[in-house]
């Protein structure tokens, strides 16, 4: 066995880390509420919401949405005061109060101009209260009081500033900064005391307490004022007060005293002047700065700092102790020993004074992973990443022999003198001699990570998260395993864990909590012990039972759950904590808590840990509303609904229906969703959402309901909200239209009925006219063919008469060949007298006109009108030459030609050369194809 060598010095050497635990605070940041960054005062309405003076105007908040009314002449809000559903603000040069309108939405009139109140130059008013029916408006030279019965104004002038007015029971008091303190009596400034400390110091406020007044100063303490005396209030914080400079404080309900300082935070004391807390920027605050104190209704206390605006939960059964510097690192294990805290993480260990604000500090001689902090028999084990410690204080002794990291420790059947340990590579025997604990053995025959473990039913039962669960039977001095089996159906069941209690052994993973029966061998599923896991937000199965209250804990996605046990029956109840998003969490699988006093638990996160005190948990029943409907169309035509308690009846085309609603709650660490029903439309509730807001888009028409309801932690809200409307038909659905169609349809059928009939009529009409005309077509067809015969023949006849006028023009031709040749021979005889007579005769039958006339018309026979055709074209032809076109027109050569005309080939040349020029036919046409073509 091996001492630290670190002395008790340890306490001045440590390293210190800055912080302590606080109630959870809820950051609004300007991004959030949409205004300026710096507020000056807080108030609440009957309805719970909460107003705030900002720099740009009048902030409501809901409790889910911020609304901004901006300032009603444009400069800073500096006061703000809810009084009989009157929201009465303060700002520059002016005073007034904002009320609801029937949509939900403020607006504002002026007390001053209502009143024509003549005021000041750049006169602000930094403080509003009432009293009986009186409000009272405070600026820096003058206080302005209205009597709310007679409607009239009184004015207290100041000659110097007054720095604060403060109501303290039923009596107002103010302050001027260089004559002293007064309290207003019948509407005038009667002087109550000009003690030099009220001289010298400005007050922050005035309280009563053990029925004399108590000072604040802002920064020399509280004073209290006996029989026209001043003397410092003994506290505990004077020290702390000297150093601050406190601008804002209030006297909280439960006796207590909320502190805020110009440049440090926060600072909370017992009634009896004892420090509760300090929290500021580095410890969790928004801002530094603060302006205004605010308790609400449900004992939140709300700032309105330089930059945002901060709520405190002060009675939320949560404290947060935050590792903003990352020096403490993710907690394993914690455990409150000998009026010390000692908290495990993986950087060490790490301790301060139990229910102290001295800050932790850090044990050098482990800074490593801290498993585990078991106290057994008096002695504090620490199980960390190279074995395992013995911690008295701050001082640590290793125990030697152990070089695998050590998961835990469990005394062996009540044994005092034997701990069985599990470690990265198997289990370990320790042993207690003449006092002291040393390594006695490691178990041979197991060598797997043993983290769960547990000594049951005369075996020691392992549970491997990925190797599932063994039972070793060891001999009976713990030296060796002698038999080693596996329990069935157990496999590899990630983040699961194994514990004992009330006897019972447990093994939880995401299926649920088994039992093991030592009959069957088996773990069985129990319903019951199950519920500590809640389904589909299984998170883990870690199982952490709590010996000092007989409790079990498990975690689930929303919830910490834990079990009880009747004192009278023993009947197990499962209790559930809602766990919010924003609250810190430790890693998967490593999730501890740790009992501390009564009924406060510490719960380590990656960041610190969390502190629950169930004496303080409530399970408030809230209310939700809907407070804004807005209907649109398609084009950004938009309005509000003014009534929700009427029907609302909507045109067709505003068919897409916005709805807000809220519920008023303020607690950090509860969180609000929402499910809705649309009656008409969806019949099943929905799934839970967390936004405020749900938009209905292009509605079908007809009848609707909407229900909303919400839930805070595991709290359904006490009522359900609820608005009917009617979507209208669009116009072309409406009764009128609908008689339109009826009288349409009818008149469409009757229309379509005489179509139909004129459509039948008019068909047997086309049948008929059809049947007509094919009988007229068949008549045309038969005298088509007959025109067909008539014009075959006609052919036929054209044909003869072409032949006919062939043979005749060739029996011509050699008709004159003949003659020619006679009259050549003859011409040959010496008889000359008789042989121009002959000559002559031969003469007359070639040149006569008999042939022409009978080849004319054979001619016109077989091409009529060709002649007349030609003749119109060329009016200036002769005979002959027409007899020429005639013979061309033949297609017969010059030398063809020349027998019918009785000359020479060369002459009927000299004819065709002239026929061209009377023709005026250009060189290069052809002569006897014009003639064709005509």
């Amino acid at each position: 066995m091996q001492f630290s060598k670190i002395p008790f010095l340890f306490f001045l050497v440590g390293v210190f880390l800055n912080a302590q635990e606080h109630p959870p605070i809820e950051i609004y940041t300007a991004k959030d509420y949409r205004a300026e960054i710096q507020n000056w005062s807080i108030s609440q309405s009957e309805n719970n919401y909460i107003y705030v003076a900002n720099n740009k105007g009048l902030l409501e908040f809901n409790g889910a949405t911020w609304q901004l009314y901006k300032s009603p002449n444009e400069t800073i809000i500096r006061s703000v005061n809810v009084i009989d559903n009157h929201i009465y603000t303060g700002c520059n040069g002016d005073f007034g109060y904002w009320v609801s309108n029937d949509y939900g939405k403020l607006n504002y009139t002026s007390l001053s101009k209502k009143y024509n109140i003549k005021l000041l130059e750049d006169e602000e008013f930094w403080n509003i209260i009432n009293i009986d029916d009186y409000i009272l408006f405070q600026s820096l030279k003058r206080i302005y009081i209205l009597n709310k019965r007679n409607k009239t104004f009184n004015i207290i002038e100041s000659k110097s500033i007054i720095y604060k007015m403060f109501k303290v029971g039923g009596d107002i008091y103010f302050q001027e900064t260089i004559s002293g303190f007064y309290k207003i009596e019948n509407g005038k400034a009667k002087l109550v005391s000009n003690d030099q400390v009220l001289l010298n110091n400005r007050l922050v406020n005035v309280f009563i307490q053990n029925e004399n007044l108590l000072f604040e100063t802002e920064n020399d303490g509280f004073y209290i004022y006996n029989n026209n005396e001043l003397s410092k209030w003994n506290i505990k914080a004077n020290n702390t007060l000297s150093e601050l400079s406190v601008f804002r404080s209030i006297k909280l309900k439960d006796g207590s005293f909320m502190l805020g300082t110009r440049s440090n935070g926060i600072v909370h004391l017992a009634p009896d002047g004892r420090i509760n807390f300090k929290v500021d920027v580095v410890k969790g605050l928004g801002n530094n700065t603060v302006h205004w104190i605010f308790e609400d209704k449900e004992h939140n206390i709300w700032l309105a700092l330089e930059n945002g605006i901060n709520c405190i939960n002060m009675t939320s059964p949560f404290s947060i102790y935050k590792d903003e510097k990352g020096k403490i690192g993710t907690i394993y294990a914690s455990k409150v020993y000998k009026d010390y805290m000692y908290i495990g993480t993986n950087q060490g260990l790490f301790y301060k004074p139990y229910n102290s604000n001295v800050d932790f500090k850090n044990i050098e001689a482990i800074q490593e992973a801290v498993w585990s902090l078991t106290e057994i028999d008096g002695t504090l084990f620490c199980g960390h990443d190279t074995g395992t410690s013995i911690v008295n204080g701050a001082i640590v002794n290793k125990i030697d022999g152990i070089n695998q990291g050590t998961w835990g420790l469990k005394p062996i059947y009540k044994n005092k003198d034997l701990i069985l340990q599990g470690n990265y590579n198997g289990l370990y025997v320790l042993n207690k001699v003449n006092g002291s604990w040393t390594l006695r053995n490691k178990i041979e025959g197991f060598d797997l990570s043993s983290r769960f473990f547990e000594i049951y039913d005369g075996n020691i039962l392992v549970s491997h998260e990925y190797k599932g669960v063994f039972k070793l039977k060891t001999d009976s001095d713990f030296t060796k395993v002698t038999s080693l089996t596996k329990v069935p159906e157990i496999e590899k069941e990630l983040h699961s864990s194994m514990v004992s209690y009330k006897n019972d052994l447990l093994l939880g993973f995401k299926e649920g909590v088994f039992k093991y029966d030592t009959k069957e061998e088996r773990f069985i599923k129990d319903i019951t012990l199950s519920q500590l896991f809640d389904g589909v937000e299984y998170t883990s199965g870690r199982l952490i039972p709590v010996e000092e209250t007989n409790t079990l804990w498990a975690f689930s996605n929303r919830n910490l759950n834990y079990l009880t046990l009747s004192t009278l029956s023993g009947v197990p109840k499962i209790n559930k904590i809602p766990l919010p998003k924003a609250l810190p969490r430790g890693l998967t699988g490593y999730e501890n808590i740790a009992f501390l006093k009564g009924q406060t638990y510490l719960i380590g996160t990656s960041m610190g840990y969390v502190s629950i005190d169930l004496d303080k948990l409530q399970e408030k029943v809230y209310s939700i509303s809907i407070n804004n409907i807005n209907v649109h169309d398609l084009r950004g035509n938009s309005y509000e609904v003014l009534s929700q308690a009427e029907v609302g009846d909507f045109e067709n085309r505003f068919n897409n229906v916005e709805f807000r609603f809220n519920v008023v709650e303020y607690d950090k660490y509860l969180d609000t969703e929402y499910q809705y029903q649309l009656i008409g439309l969806q019949e099943e509730w929905s799934n839970w959402f967390v936004k405020p807001n749900l938009t209905f888009e292009n509605l079908p028409y007809g009848d609707y309901t909407f229900n909303i309801r919400g839930r805070t932690g595991n709290v359904l809200t006490n009522n359900v909200a609820s608005y009917s409307f009617t979507i209208k038909r669009p116009w072309l659905l409406s009764n009128t239209m609908i008689a339109v169609y009826v009288f349409l349809i009818l008149l469409f059928s009757f229309i379509t009925h005489n179509i139909y009939k004129r459509y039948y009529r008019k068909q047997r009409e086309r049948l008929l006219l059809k049947s007509q005309r094919e009988l007229e077509l068949k008549e045309l067809e038969n005298k088509q063919q007959l025109m067909r015969f008539n014009n075959d023949k006609l052919r036929q006849d054209i044909d003869n008469k072409n032949r006919e006028l062939g043979i005749s023009t060739m029996s011509l031709i050699k008709k004159n060949e003949f003659l020619n040749s006679i009259k050549s021979e003859l011409q040959n005889i010496n008889d000359l007298k008789k042989l121009k007579h002959v000559i002559k005769v031969i003469d007359r039958n070639i040149n006569n006109t008999d042939d022409w006339n009978l080849f004319e018309e054979a001619f016109n026979n077989a091409d009529k009108d060709f002649l007349k055709k030609i003749k119109q074209m060329h009016p200036e032809l002769t005979s002959n030459d027409l007899r020429l076109c005639a013979y061309l027109r033949l297609n017969l050569s010059s030398k063809e030609i020349a027998p019918l005309l009785n000359i020479s080939p060369r002459s009927v040349e000299v004819k065709r050369y002239r026929l061209r020029k009377k023709m005026d036919l250009p060189h290069e046409s052809s002569l006897s194809d014009y003639i064709l073509e005509i």
